[in-house]
């Protein structure tokens, strides 16, 4: 897998267009990562969820650039993009060619609609059992051209038209994707809400075992295509461990709501157990442009979590002291659950903009065995863009700045931003990360973290006791062992 680190960044946030993020990753300091995840640049990349509803997922939005500038870009770095599984947007020429002509268009089936899933009806059980991702059911009526009138599955929102995804009109489409990205020199493609695709009648239908085959099959279509695949799923760890035998990459999405738990109550037990369990082939994260999941360290039904319902609401009441009441009303809560399952906000805000703090995640972040990721608002060390928020409404938006002209350089000035470029320089080439990687627990609070290889080593420990979480950081150079235990001394 390499060690080297990447970043996850949109186009039009972070640069303004794809040859603008390219210079920006081509020059020091941020030459350091080794990879980029370009957000959704498709047509268009500013739809109702922020690209996440193409209307032709195999056209570049020409405000951004071309496939041409996706190949430039993949030609210098790894390039990770987005294969959205589920839907397409309303908008898409395929679903106006089926509410056209019906069941004369080549597109028909399609779409996934009502009787797909309830051939003979769904009782209000059957209806209310889905799980979903939003607030109310997983319907929108639509209207065709000859009158008839159609409920068909929009699992996220209205105008996000859900993909039956075992019809051979779907799988064509998706094929066609696949053969884009590949064309243009991506080497990853991330299965985006794919833990939804499928829906059986009896199930919540999320992440069920016919989910799992249909992973299965995806993969194999992407590898067919040269593609790496990652899998987005927010899901009991269980779920997890599951997909990560299928894949080639899962998110460690229990990673973030686990370090919160142990900078909250000074323990860190439940994420030693994590370290025991957790898959290695895994995209280590803190934040997303999606928020900070909670859910995936919690229980599902009678299953137990990595921690208990009471100790996942504690890291939502701390997220909103700690910004202002912002986290909580910037969440979404999901349908039937008692939580939302992730939070709203900028990890640097959810850990009240403490920079020791801050970098003491990234760092046991970035010592973890993966593929290390960072956000473009976590590596400016953002805080909450509560402007932008009060603007759209859209919660996640506290965390999906738009990164002006001068403000990466003005950024490049804090030790904290400086801290944590150095730490992904350090793993991106230092040799000991090509080595072995062995964990320890020590005492209730502590934690240290070594990689070694021959003579060169690199060791983390960690301390979440008294008021603020502490790191001490140590590595080998040809000059001796150098330390740092300070955002200064890293800075430095």
């Amino acid at each position: 897998m390499g060690h080297g680190v990447h970043l996850l960044a949109y186009a039009d946030r972070f640069g303004g267009s794809l040859p603008a993020l390219r210079g920006l990753l081509a020059a020091p300091p941020l030459d350091v990562f080794t990879g980029v995840h370009v957000l959704p640049f498709f047509l268009p990349f500013d739809g109702d969820d922020a690209g996440f509803d193409p209307i032709d997922h195999t056209v570049v939005d020409p405000r951004l650039g071309s496939w041409d500038d996706v190949a430039a870009l993949a030609r210098v770095r790894h390039v990770t993009a987005d294969l959205i599984v589920n839907h397409v947007s309303a908008a898409s020429p395929e679903f106006r060619d089926w509410l056209a002509l019906g069941e004369a268009s080549a597109h028909d089936g399609m779409f996934l609609t009502f009787d797909t899933v309830f051939p003979g009806g769904g009782t209000e059980a059957d209806i209310t059992a889905f799980y979903r991702p939003r607030a109310g059911l997983p319907f929108t009526p639509y209207q065709r051209a000859d009158g008839t009138r159609r409920l068909v599955w929009t699992t996220f929102m209205p105008t996000q038209v859900d993909l039956d995804v075992h019809h051979p009109a779907a799988r064509g489409y998706l094929e066609h994707v696949l053969r884009a990205l590949a064309g243009a020199g991506v080497r990853t493609v991330r299965l985006d809400a794919v833990g939804y695709a499928v829906k059986t009648a009896g199930t919540d239908s999320f992440m069920t075992a016919t989910t799992l085959e249909f992973v299965s099959e995806i993969a194999a279509m992407a590898h067919r295509a040269g593609l790496e695949v990652l899998v987005e799923v927010h899901a009991h760890y269980t779920q997890q461990l599951a997909i990560a035998e299928r894949v080639d990459l899962v998110y460690d999405f229990a990673l973030p709501p686990l370090l919160l738990h142990s900078f909250g109550t000074g323990t860190v037990d439940r994420l030693v157990r994590w370290l025991e369990i957790r898959p290695t082939n895994a995209v280590t994260v803190l934040d997303t442009h999606d928020g900070i999941g909670v859910i995936d360290a919690g229980p599902s039904g009678d299953r137990p979590g990595l921690i208990d319902h009471d100790e996942m609401a504690a890291i939502f009441r701390r997220a909103e002291a700690a910004t202002g009441g912002i986290s909580a009303v910037a969440s979404q809560q999901v349908a039937w659950a008692r939580l939302p399952h992730q939070i709203n906000s900028t990890f640097s805000s959810v850990l009240g903009a403490d920079d020791t703090a801050y970098l003491t995640a990234r760092a046991v972040q970035l010592f973890l065995p993966g593929r290390p990721q960072v956000y473009y608002v976590g590596l400016l060390a953002g805080e909450n863009d509560v402007a932008l928020w009060e603007r759209t409404r859209v919660g996640r938006d506290v965390n999906r700045h738009h990164v002006a002209p001068g403000e990466v350089e003005e950024a490049l000035e804090r030790d904290v931003v400086r801290g944590l470029l150095a730490l992904v320089r350090l793993r991106t080439e230092h040799p000991a990360f090509d080595g072995e990687f062995r964990y320890a627990q020590t005492g209730a609070d502590g934690l240290e973290l070594v990689w070694r290889s021959g003579e060169a080593r690199a060791r983390l420990a960690v301390s979440v006791a008294g008021a603020r979480p502490t790191f001490a950081l140590e590595w080998t150079t040809a000059e001796g062992t150098r330390r740092a235990t300070s955002v200064a001394e890293l800075a430095g």
